[in-house]
C-alpha cells in the first residue's frame, strides 16, 4: 500500500479546478480566485484511509507543457475536471486531454483517470448520459463524479474517489470488458481461500469464515450476517454453498460482487492483509522479514513454528497413513509460486517403504532449510500463511537464532537442537552410505537411488540422554585444497576410511593434521566397510594409534551391508560429542542411557580426572607416620572424608539419572 498519494488536476480554463481545491480546503466557496492554487498536502489523520494526500493545480495561464508533462508523469491519480454546461470541455477530456496523458505516461504503470463534472448548480439535468460512452471506452477511467465547487456538492466525495483510486485501484482486479476478475486476482484469492481453509475440506465452514473476518477486519461477522452472505451466494451461484460452508466459487463470486458494486477496499483488504501489492505479487517485506543473525550463530525453529507445521502436515494427510503421498504433497504446496521440494529431498529425510516422506521426515526437511538457508525458510512459511495462520507478526517469530557457539563451550552447556556433523573421506571410502544408513536404508536400498537424485545431506533425530536432537549430516565433496568455510563449520568431524582400501586412511589424516589438530572441534574415525576383510592402512601409524596420540575415540566400525536397517547406535555417540565438545568421553557403548555409560562418561570426564589427580598430589605430598596410622583422630577424619566423597558421588549420580 502506498504511503501518500499525488493527485492532479487538469481540464480546459475556466471550469473550475482551483476553485474545486479551494473549497475543499476552506469548506466554502471563494470571492477571488487565483489564475492557481498552491499544492495542498492533507494530512494523514483527516483522510479516510489514512494516508497523507497531496492536491497538484495545473493552469495554463501560468505553467508551461513541459511542467505540465512532468506533473503527470509524477502524479498517482488525475481528475479531468469538465464543466457540464460546456459542451466543448466535454469533447476536450476525448480529444486532448486522455491523449495527452497517454502519451506521458508509461504503459505498464496505468495512471487511473477520475472525470470530474464541475458546475452542477448551473444546470438542472446530468451529464452522465454524454459520459457513459467515453467511461466505457476507455477503461483506464475509474469513475465520473458530478459536484459543484459553490455549494460545496460532492467535493469531498471527489477527493476520496480519487485517493481510493490509488489505493484500491479497479485496474489490476477486473476486467470490464469481460465483466469479471482478472487471473491474477484470481489466483491470489485461490491461495487465500486454500490458507483459510484449516481442515482443507473445500468449504469455508462458520468457523473459518469467522476467523477469516477476525484476521481481514479484526471483527468477526454475527451468525445473522454470516447467513445472509450465504444466501446472497445460493441465491446467485448454484454450487457457492456446500453443507453450510462456502466453496472456492463462492468465495470468489462475493469478491467479484463487491467489486462490481465498488466496494473493491474489500478485497484489496483482504488481498494486503496476505501478502500482496498493488501487482497482486506477494510484497518481499512479508516474504522476507527481517531477521538479525549474529556471527557464529544458527537457526532453528521454535515450537510455535512446529505446531503450525503439523498443522499443516495434518490438514494434508487426507489418508492419515502419517506420510504425504506425491498428490498429497502437491496439494500441500499448491499456495507456493513453483514446487519447493525436489526428489532429493526423499533421500535426505525419512520416508515410509513407498518413498513418501513420513511425519518425521517432513519436520526434518523443515529443519534442516532453518538451519542452512533461513530466508528460504521464512520465504516458504510466507507461502503458507504462518503469520496470518498463527496470529504473529511475521515469521520471524518462528525462528530461535541460537546463542553464539564460542558462548556455548565457555558455558560448557548448549540449548541447541540442531547439531551439524561433516564428513570427510576420499571417494569410495563410504561416505553416502554412511549417510544413507542414518536414515535406515542398508546397501541394497541405497543402490535403488539414482544418481541425479543423490543427496549431500541426511537429517533426523537421535536421542542423547533422553533429549530428542536433530544430527545433520553433511557429505563433504573430496577436494582437500578447496574447503570452503561452510565444509569446515560445523560441530563435529567424520573421517571416513575404507578398512579394505590401505591408502584410505591417509587421507583422513592429511585432513585432520590441516584443518583440526589445532583446534577444539571433536572429532571420530568411521572405519566403514566393515564386512569386507580389513588390510593394513599404508601409513606410518595404525588407525587406532593414531586416534589415541590424538586423543580421539578409536576408531567406530560400520558397515550398511546388512539385512536389516543399520544401527543407529554410532549416530547417537556423534550427537554426544556434539553436544558436549568439552567433555573428551572414552566410553564406546553408544546407547548412553545405561546407569553403565553415565558413570562411564562421568568418571573418564575431564573434571574428574583433575580432581582425582589433585588429590593423589595432596595425599602423596603428606608424609603418614605409624603413630598416625594408629590415632583415632587420623581414621575419624579419614571416616569422614570417605563419606563427604561417597555423599558427594552419589549425589552426581542421582543428577545424571535426572538429566535423562
Amino acid at each position: 500500500m502506498r504511503k501518500d498519494v499525488r493527485i492532479l488536476l487538469v481540464g480546459e480554463p475556466k471550469v473550475g479546478k482551483t476553485s474545486l481545491i479551494m473549497s475543499l480546503v476552506s469548506e466554502e466557496f471563494p470571492e477571488v480566485v487565483p489564475y492557481r492554487a498552491e499544492e495542498i498536502t492533507i494530512p494523514a489523520d483527516v483522510t479516510p484511509e489514512r494516508v497523507p494526500t497531496h492536491i497538484v493545480d495545473y493552469s495554463e495561464a501560468e505553467q508551461t507543457d513541459e511542467q505540465l508533462f512532468q506533473e503527470i508523469s509524477k502524479a498517482n491519480v488525475i481528475c479531468i475536471v469538465y464543466s457540464v454546461n460546456s459542451k466543448k470541455s466535454i469533447e476536450k477530456v476525448t480529444s486532448h486531454w486522455i491523449p495527452l496523458i497517454t502519451e506521458n505516461t508509461d504503459k505498464d504503470s496505468r495512471v487511473p483517470l477520475i472525470l470530474v463534472g464541475n458546475k452542477s448548480d448551473l444546470v438542472e439535468h446530468s451529464s452522465m448520459e454524454t459520459i457513459l460512452p467515453i467511461m466505457n471506452q476507455y477503461s483506464e477511467i475509474e469513475t465520473c463524479v458530478e459536484c459543484s465547487a459553490k455549494n460545496l456538492k460532492n467535493i469531498s466525495e471527489l477527493f476520496y474517489y480519487a485517493q481510493k483510486a490509488v489505493l484500491h485501484p479497479t485496474g489490476p482486479l477486473y476486467c470490464p470488458e469481460k465483466k469479471d476478475m482478472k487471473p491474477p486476482c484470481v489466483k491470489a484469492l485461490t491461495r487465500i481461500f486454500k490458507v483459510s481453509d484449516l481442515d482443507n475440506d473445500g468449504i469455508l465452514n462458520d468457523t473459518e469464515l469467522n476467523f477469516f473476518q477476525r484476521v481481514c477486519f479484526n471483527t468477526p461477522l454475527e451468525p445473522q450476517a454470516l447467513e445472509d452472505v450465504k444466501n446472497v451466494v445460493r441465491k446467485n451461484l448454484i454450487d457457492g454453498v456446500c453443507n453450510n460452508g462456502l466453496t472456492l466459487k463462492g468465495f470468489l463470486f462475493l469478491h467479484t460482487l463487491f467489486i462490481q458494486r465498488g466496494r473493491h477496499e474489500t478485497t484489496w483488504t483482504v488481498l494486503r492483509r496476505f501478502g500482496y501489492d498493488d501487482d497482486l505479487e506477494l510484497n518481499q517485506d512479508y516474504l522476507f522479514p527481517p531477521l538479525k543473525i549474529l556471527p557464529d550463530c544458527t537457526t532453528e525453529l521454535n515450537h510455535n513454528a512446529y505446531l503450525f507445521l503439523q498443522s499443516v502436515f495434518d490438514k494434508h494427510d487426507k489418508d492419515r497413513d502419517c506420510a504425504l503421498s506425491p498428490e498429497e504433497l502437491k496439494d500441500l504446496f499448491d499456495v507456493f509460486p513453483y514446487m519447493p521440494w525436489g526428489p532429493d529431498v526423499n533421500n535426505t529425510v525419512y520416508t515410509n517403504d513407498q518413498g513418501w516422506i513420513t511425519y518425521q521426515g517432513y519436520l526434518s526437511q523443515w529443519t534442516l532449510t532453518t538451519y542452512l538457508d533461513v530466508q528460504r525458510c521464512l520465504e516458504y512459511l510466507g507461502y503458507l500463511g504462518y503469520s496470518i495462520i498463527a496470529e504473529q507478526e511475521s515469521q520471524a517469530s518462528g525462528i530461535t537464532v541460537t546463542r553464539a557457539k564460542k558462548i556455548d563451550l565457555q558455558k560448557k552447556q548448549t540449548q541447541r537442537n540442531v547439531f551439524r556433523c561433516n564428513v570427510f573421506g576420499e571417494i569410495g571410502c563410504g561416505k553416502s552410505g554412511f549417510i544413507q544408513a542414518f536414515l535406515g536404508r542398508n546397501l541394497n536400498h541405497q543402490k535403488m537411488i539414482k544418481e541425479e537424485h543423490r543427496s549431500y545431506y541426511a537429517i533426523s533425530t537421535t536421542y542423547v540422554y533422553g533429549q530428542e536432537k536433530y544430527l545433520l549430516l553433511h557429505e563433504v565433496f573430496p577436494d582437500f585444497d578447496y574447503l570452503s568455510d561452510a565444509d569446515l563449520s560445523c560441530d563435529i568431524v567424520c573421517l571416513v576410511y575404507d578398512i579394505s582400501n590401505p591408502h584410505s586412511f591417509e587421507y583422513c589424516t592429511k585432513v585432520f593434521k590441516q584443518y583440526f589438530m589445532d583446534s577444539k572441534m571433536p572429532c571420530m574415525v568411521i572405519a566403514a566397510k566393515s564386512d569386507l576383510p580389513e588390510v593394513k592402512q599404508i601409513y606410518g601409524c595404525s588407525p587406532l594409534e593414531f586416534c589415541r596420540r590424538n586423543r580421539m575415540p578409536p576408531p567406530q566400525s560400520f558397515t550398511c551391508n546388512t539385512a536389516s536397517a543399520p544401527s543407529r547406535d554410532i549416530y547417537t555417540k556423534l550427537t554426544t560429542m556434539a553436544m558436549y565438545p568439552h567433555a573428551r568421553l572414552r566410553c564406546m557403548c553408544t546407547c548412553n542411557r545405561c546407569t553403565f555409560c553415565m558413570c562411564q562418561n562421568f568418571l573418564n570426564s575431564e573434571l574428574l580426572q583433575t580432581v582425582r589427580a589433585k588429590l593423589y598430589a595432596v595425599i602423596l605430598r603428606r608424609h603418614i607416620s605409624q603413630a598416625d596410622l594408629k590415632s583415632s583422630t587420623f581414621w575419624l577424619r579419614a571416616s569422614v572424608g570417605a563419606t563427604v566423597f561417597a555423599v558427594l558421588g552419589f549425589a552426581m549420580y542421582r543428577v545424571l539419572l535426572k538429566s535423562r
